[in-house]
């Protein structure tokens, strides 16, 4: 056992690293809050813009929530086990900060390499909703939530609905009218009742205008897990060195 004197030496330096772990758990805990209610949002809003890609009702917004969940409870575990003063919960936060680490960095990086391939993908999908577009089906009624959102109409322009069965029998669906009440969707009247901007064009300018805010924030964030397995990891490691029991 390490004199009296070290240990008080050791007391200072402990409720220091205690502090820190604590107030970064609750950090963490609140961002697992914020994917609760970003998944909560986007399983209530943005569905139809998401089940477009997938071309079925998507998973994504459920793995925000499960994934928001988790880190609340282990941002108040974290909590726990630094009041607790247990070497082996604190260990066991410091894995758990890690996987996050690792699986944001993962993220991350391949949304950045393979972000050509993924609008290219987007691209195709969107293409292929107004192909088989007919007004009623979920896909169809993504198209015309974006339509609609965006101010926009077709992938490229309004005349790629030129081709599709929906405007042999319809014309131009309604939602790519400025004025419903007031919309030949005739491509060859329409002039200036429709929208004359593809959506695709919007969706990927936006995205690529932001792509470095979005990749600086991804990284900021999973490296802030960083911070946190090291100061689990340091009080750990001072608490078994020195024999430190919490009253």
């Amino acid at each position: 056992m390490s004199p009296p004197s070290r240990r008080l030496q050791t007391k200072p330096v402990i409720t220091c690293l205690k502090t820190f772990l604590i107030s970064y758990s609750l950090i963490f805990w609140f961002t697992g809050v914020i994917l609760l209610a970003v998944g909560v949002w986007g399983k209530v809003s943005l569905e139809a813009y998401l089940s477009l890609a997938s071309k079925e009702s998507t998973n994504a917004p459920y793995v925000l929530i499960g994934t928001g969940a988790i880190i609340v409870i282990f941002g108040l575990f974290g909590c726990f086990a630094t009041c607790r003063g247990s070497p082996w919960m604190l260990k066991l936060y410091a894995m758990f900060l890690t996987l996050v680490f690792l699986a944001e960095l993962v993220a991350g990086v391949s949304g950045f390499v393979f972000r050509h391939e993924i609008k290219d993908k987007m691209g195709k999908a969107f293409k292929n909703a107004v192909k088989h577009y007919n007004s009623t089906d979920s896909i169809s009624t993504a198209v015309d939530t974006i339509q609609r959102t965006l101010h926009c109409c077709g992938v490229k322009n309004y005349t790629d609905w030129i081709d599709t069965a929906y405007f042999k029998e319809k014309g131009i669906p309604a939602s790519c009218c400025k004025d419903s009440s007031n919309c030949t969707r005739d491509p060859e009247k329409a002039g200036q009742e429709v929208y004359t901007t593809g959506c695709f064009s919007l969706v990927t300018n936006v995205m690529e205008a932001n792509l470095g805010i979005i990749a600086g924030i991804s990284f900021g964030i999973a490296f802030f897990q960083v911070i946190g397995i090291f100061l689990a990891c340091c009080l750990s490691r001072y608490i078994t060195n020195n024999q430190y029991e919490m009253v």
